[in-house]
């Protein structure tokens, strides 16, 4: 089983910066959901996918336990994380904090470029919204309008810590954005917080977007106990 969840890696040709890239494609699979939580991170197997030595896998699992996105499990070595109910509570309840944070100092720091910018990313998801699209579509342009928003916010600390929190909660958001409602709810409030940061008004920004991300936590949480644990569903 789990060697069929890593056939979606397929062999690196250019050899130039290798770890980083080994890194990356791994990386990349896990928040696609196409290596699932639960998931062993074989180094062998990883390194015969990638067709790659195994140095540079090794590189990269390490840097994905440290990003949250995989965890070392006695006897089975380094598995894709599973976020849990209570792990989801506790996140987002720094999230909210966080992300507010992040939407009054981008709208102090940012310039017509970057709310233009916001903007793009906004019509590009009303327009996924509307004519309905896949789950990594709505997934990149939720993270690349939050993400937008921390680099506004010009500090690199919050950003990180930030980034950390969305990797755990990776997995979950993939079940979240199937539901339209969820989708239609999550532009809507991106919405008010573009226009609270358009207006210069970064109070107000700050809590549309902590209201933003409450509203998140519970339709996570929501989602996250109505459905089965992906492990158990795959054995």
């Amino acid at each position: 089983m789990a060697r069929a969840r890593l056939s979606v890696l397929e062999p690196l040709k250019e050899r130039d910066q290798l770890a980083q890239r080994t890194y990356e494609a791994i990386r990349a699979a896990i928040l696609a959901n196409a290596i699932p939580p639960g998931t062993p991170l074989s180094v062998p197997e990883l390194a015969r996918r990638l067709e790659v030595s195994r140095s540079p896998v090794r590189e990269a699992v390490q840097r994905l336990i440290y990003d949250g996105l995989a965890s070392h499990v006695p006897n089975r070595g380094a598995v894709v994380d599973q976020v849990e109910v209570d792990e989801i509570t506790e996140l987002y309840a720094v999230r909210e904090v966080l992300e507010g944070l992040a939407a009054r100092l981008a709208t102090q720091n940012a310039s017509r470029d970057g709310v233009d910018s916001l903007r793009e990313i906004t019509a590009q998801h009303e327009e996924l919204v509307r004519d309905g699209g896949d789950v990594d579509a709505h997934l990149q342009l939720d993270m690349a309008f939050h993400r937008t928003i921390r680099t506004l916010a010009g500090n690199h600390y919050l950003s990180e810590i930030l980034e950390s929190i969305v990797n755990r909660s990776h997995s979950v958001m993939h079940s979240l954005w199937p539901i339209s409602e969820a989708a239609h709810a999550a532009l809507c409030e991106h919405q008010t917080i573009l226009d609270a940061m358009a207006a210069g008004a970064p109070e107000v920004a700050e809590e549309a977007a902590r209201e933003h991300i409450s509203r998140l936590r519970v339709r996570l949480l929501q989602t996250l106990r109505a459905a089965p644990s992906p492990v158990a569903a795959a054995t």
